[in-house]
């Protein structure tokens, strides 16, 4: 059943026109129910693991600064805490949705336990529109956003953290905010803040570096060498222009097509990631760099290319487009850039396709060292975070790798194997069935 979320006036139920059930949390189910079968979970165990534990809704007043106040809905969603405090990004988005949210809740369940750290799933969000509101704004609705959720979350209950929209800046306010409210010192309520705030030396290209030492551990196993590979990247925010960055810097790839929510660009001779961002910062698209052609997003994730990156959002590759997919290996650095029917489509296919929950979770691995050391008060230097993130992440990949070949199943359900039962094993031995 596709749950009705009303936005802006509009109900949106996440069944397209061709049938193709694209609700975020009913997808994350469906995935779930996936893996569940091939592992023949508990059904005590599936009940439990298919809803969140926790869902907060809240109304925010918020003064503009035109002098009226305005009544912003967030959200606050606590997934599962069986293996430790919940964790999960803050997002500000004007077509956000409690469905949006229960699914990325449930998506970081996966992901931090699959990376095997000590923390549980959750997700938040405001419904807004950040790039209309002036700083004063923001840092009102952050500081808002924090007042209404402050009982809800805390260092050893459930750390937030950035996502789509939000900033290290926009992470110090809300810190600043709870530490008023709670009257003493508690970095380790938040990551992805600034350095100078506390946060970790490493984080800014965590999710992009993490999902490059997948993709490396990945292509040895086929056989394709990095070196003279072809790469496509769908999206030019913080993961994909630090993929493009990267890609070329770690493996000498070449970068022949990226795009942003405008539009995308395409050279057969490669793309300079400087010029990239001095035409994004100069035209507010990369599409028009001199030298190059403009493509659509669906021609670059149909480009004749050796790995493609969706690095932007939900629901890109789809039943109605994946066998156009021509690329060896997919590694998803957004989350839930690919639905259920086109995973199936994908693999009977043999394209590789690294699931978002392994490809992207070097930012909450990055985050999770990042409350580590708020919580011990030892800090590390960039080297060192980035040799415990390859390791982290390498060992995932195999573990992944491995699972998939062990089932004959896709990678995605192998880590849904992997996360689930950790998740599981845990609740039976808290006794929660």
């Amino acid at each position: 059943m596709t749950e009705n979320v009303q936005i802006s006036g509009k109900v949106k139920t996440g069944v397209r026109a061709d049938g193709e059930d694209l609700d975020p949390f009913d997808i994350a189910l469906k995935q779930l129910n996936k893996a569940a079968s091939v592992m023949n979970l508990d059904p005590e165990a599936l009940a439990i693991l298919s809803q969140p534990q926790k869902v907060l809704q809240v109304s925010i007043p918020v003064k503009m600064d035109n002098g009226k106040t305005k009544v912003f809905t967030g959200f606050r969603v606590r997934y599962n805490t069986a293996r430790g405090p919940a964790k999960g990004g803050i997002r500000f988005h004007p077509e956000e949705t409690l469905s949006t949210v229960k699914a990325l809740a449930a998506w970081m369940t996966w992901k931090t336990s699959v990376m095997d750290l000590p923390l549980g799933g959750g997700k938040g969000g405001v419904i807004c529109d950040p790039k209309s509101m002036s700083q004063g704004e923001l840092e009102r609705l952050s500081r808002g956003y924090i007042r209404a959720i402050a009982d809800f979350i805390g260092p050893e209950v459930d750390v937030p953290a950035p996502d789509v929209y939000t900033t290290p800046q926009i992470m110090a306010w809300m810190m600043d905010e709870y530490e008023t409210i709670v009257r003493h010192s508690a970095p380790g309520v938040i990551t992805g803040k600034p350095i100078e705030n506390w946060g970790s030396l490493g984080r800014g290209d965590a999710t992009a570096r993490g999902g490059m030492f997948v993709l490396r551990e990945a292509a040895k196993r086929v056989g394709l060498d990095l070196s003279k590979a072809t790469v496509a990247i769908q999206g030019f925010g913080n993961a994909g222009q630090f993929a493009v960055k990267l890609v070329r810097e770690m493996f000498g790839s070449k970068v022949v097509a990226v795009s942003d929510t405008r539009g995308g660009v395409y050279s057969p001779k490669g793309l300079d990631y400087a010029k990239l961002m001095e035409q994004k910062k100069k035209a507010g698209t990369v599409q028009g760099l001199a030298g190059t052609e403009d493509i659509t997003n669906e021609e670059l994730l149909e480009s004749e290319v050796d790995v493609l990156i969706p690095a932007a959002i939900e629901n890109q590759i789809t039943a109605k487009n994946a066998s156009k997919v021509k690329a060896k290996i997919v590694l998803e650095l957004a989350n839930g850039p690919t639905t259920p029917e086109a995973d199936e489509i994908l693999y009977r296919n043999k394209v590789l396709l690294l699931p978002d929950f392994l490809s992207n979770a070097g930012g909450v691995t990055v985050s999770y060292f990042e409350w580590v050391q708020n919580q011990t008060g030892e800090y590390w230097t960039e080297n060192e975070v980035y040799e415990k993130l390859d390791r982290k992440m390498t060992k995932s990949t195999h573990d992944v790798l491995d699972t998939a070949n062990k089932y004959n199943v896709d990678p995605r359900t192998a880590a849904y194997i992997i996360s689930v039962k950790r998740v599981a094993d845990a609740m039976k031995a808290r006794g929660w069935y």
